[in-house]
């Protein structure tokens, strides 16, 4: 069992940064590849990146490749989403997600993979 709590979420300008950060309980939290996923108001929930569970593998969503990147920190519990150039585009309620996976492959785009979420944390993207 994985317990997964997100912060970091906030209002921030177009242009600007946050970063995200996802907590997980437990002590395996080494052996579940994360995810990171989010939804806009009125709109179906979508992939925007995933790490293996060392965090030597990622993948992006096309949409946010070069200005977001996903890591972790095992000995933390914690995976992290850094989000620069943010656009308006981007306003969602963000999710991260874990299964218990050794690596990465399409799958982890569908969030149907996906064992464990967290509640989400708000980001706003005023232009």
């Amino acid at each position: 069992q994985v317990h997964l709590v997100e912060s970091g979420g906030g209002l921030v300008q177009a242009g600007g940064s946050l970063r995200l950060s996802c907590a997980a309980s437990g002590r395996t939290f080494s052996s579940y590849a994360m995810g990171w996923f989010r939804q806009a108001p009125g709109k179906e929930r979508e992939f925007v990146a995933a790490t293996s569970r060392s965090g030597g593998s990622t993948v992006y969503a096309d949409s946010v490749k070069g200005r977001f990147t996903i890591s972790r920190d095992n000995a933390k519990n914690t995976v992290y989403l850094q989000m620069n150039s943010l656009q308006s585009e981007d306003t969602a309620v963000y999710y991260c997600a874990g299964v218990l996976r050794s690596y990465i492959t399409t799958v982890v785009r569908d969030g149907r993979t996906y064992d464990y979420w967290g509640q989400g944390t708000q980001v706003t993207v005023s232009s």
